[in-house]
């Protein structure tokens, strides 16, 4: 059986290496990219059979690589791998075409089986995923617009979600591979943009809006 042909997207290269490491001897990766342009070129330039595709990067994110990508008629497979496991990311990158939607606690064993089927047709979800996608594709009606949401940017939804779990800021930085400084100026923005005083109110508005 030869070896399934992967580019790996996403914006954090240590990240990246780490994927590379963890994957079989079935899974050849033939590129990286970090971001919505280079994912776009390097797709068309060394024909992956699937692309592990992060969500939230540089130049609007996995769904952007998707429009561009898929609109133009290619026939390349895509897995979506990211650290968010909010339905509205799930449902955004599969109705934007990708096969499957695996979180980044994944193990290497079973990222490189993910992988083999979705290069065979088969669509891949982690368990608790699934029900995301069964759930909104057996819906006439789309999700309800929230307002106060999209004025945050993807990278400020995933900081939120973290806080709203219990995340230390130590723990946030590390989790989504930034600087402490740069968690602190996500949250100041979140607080800003939402008009809330604190971490507890955060977390009080992302609980009420099923975020965590």
């Amino acid at each position: 059986m030869s070896p399934v042909k992967v580019l790996i997207v996403d914006d954090h290269r240590l990240f990246r290496s780490g994927v590379r490491a963890e994957l079989g001897d079935s899974i050849e990766v033939i590129g990286e990219a970090e971001d919505v342009d280079s994912a776009v070129r390097a797709i068309a330039e060394l024909g992956p059979d699937v692309v592990l595709l992060d969500v939230h990067m540089p130049g609007g994110g996995g769904q952007e690589v998707l429009r561009k990508v898929l609109g133009s008629g290619s026939a390349v497979r895509f897995l979506a791998l990211s650290v968010s496991d909010a339905a509205e990311d799930v449902i955004g990158v599969i109705r934007g075409g990708a096969r499957g939607y695996v979180t980044k606690n994944i193990s290497g064993r079973e990222l490189t089986d993910a992988i083999r089927r979705v290069a065979e047709g088969d669509a891949v979800f982690s368990p608790r995923l699934a029900g995301f996608v069964l759930d909104a594709f057996s819906s006439s009606e789309a999700p309800a617009i929230d307002p106060e949401l999209d004025s945050l940017t993807q990278r400020e939804r995933e900081v939120l979600r973290l806080i709203a779990r219990g995340y230390a800021y130590k723990e946030i930085a590390k989790e989504l591979f930034i600087s402490v400084k740069t968690v602190e100026t996500h949250v100041s923005s979140v607080l800003r943009k939402l008009q809330l005083s604190n971490r507890h109110e955060l977390s009080r508005w992302a609980t009420a809006r099923r975020l965590v």
